[in-house]
C-alpha cells in the first residue's frame, strides 16, 4: 500500500470568510489576525488570514482599530447580517430594482413568502405607516 497523500480539500466560495468572522465573534474584543489564525487551527498562513479580514473591511463586516504596529479586528455583522448586505450589494448594481424584487419574492416557497410578509408587516408597524 503506498502513502499518497491527499490534495488539501478546498474550501467553498465564502467559507473562510464564515469562519473568520465566527472566530472574531467567539473574541472577548478585538483581536488580532495572529489571534484569529490561532483559533482557527487550521495551518492557514497568516497573510491568508490578513486577506480574508480585508476582503471583511472591504465588503463593511468587520472594522479595525490600530494594536501597536498591526490592526485588530472587530465583527460587524453577524452571518446573517453578512448575507443581508450581499443581497443589498446585488440589487444596488441592478438597474430595474422592482423587476429583481419581483423575480425574487415570486421565486420563494410559501414558507419563506409567509416570513417575509410578517417581517414586512412588522417593518410597517415599527415606522408609523
Amino acid at each position: 500500500m503506498t502513502n499518497q497523500r491527499q490534495p488539501p480539500r478546498r474550501r467553498g466560495q465564502g467559507e473562510l470568510e464564515a469562519l473568520v468572522l465566527s472566530a472574531l465573534r467567539e473574541a472577548d474584543g478585538p483581536a488580532t489576525a495572529g489571534w484569529v489564525r490561532e483559533r482557527l487551527g487550521s495551518g492557514l498562513a497568516y497573510t491568508t488570514v490578513i486577506t480574508i479580514l480585508t476582503r471583511l473591511l472591504t465588503k463593511g463586516a468587520v472594522t479595525r482599530e490600530r494594536a501597536g504596529r498591526s490592526f485588530a479586528w472587530l465583527p460587524v455583522a453577524d452571518q446573517a447580517g453578512l448575507a443581508a448586505h450581499k443581497m443589498r450589494r446585488v440589487l444596488d448594481n441592478e438597474g430595474d430594482r422592482q423587476a429583481v424584487l419581483a423575480s425574487f419574492v415570486t421565486g420563494l416557497g410559501p414558507d419563506d413568502e409567509r416570513l417575509l410578509r410578517e417581517l414586512l408587516g412588522r417593518s410597517g408597524d415599527s415606522r408609523g405607516d
